[in-house]
């Protein structure tokens, strides 16, 4: 487990499966995320997950996750995306 103080986290190697980043601000990984991010984790509504390969078991922001139990849309699995909060639902984008 790795956790962050500071307002971001910046991950340059895999997350791999099992493994958890947390950060109370964002959260960065430059590479697959295939584990548990967890940006906000005292409560930062704004707090944002950003990875360039998206393949996580588990986001979740300020409390508010989603696990992989629910399949990843088509345009967001295994690519690059951003995670944020729309009030209390996980919203995922692909960044293009």
């Amino acid at each position: 487990v790795q956790t962050c103080a500071l307002p971001i986290l910046i991950v340059t190697a895999v997350v791999n499966f099992g493994a958890e980043v947390i950060a109370d601000g964002n959260v960065h990984v430059y590479a697959p995320l295939r584990g548990k991010a967890i940006a906000g984790a005292r409560g930062d509504t704004e707090a944002r997950i950003f990875t360039t390969c998206m393949e996580a078991q588990l986001v979740a922001i300020a409390g508010i996750y989603r696990t992989a139990e629910v399949a990843l849309a088509p345009e967001i699995a295994g690519k690059a995306a951003q995670i944020s909060l729309d009030g209390k639902k996980i919203v995922m984008n692909a960044i293009l």
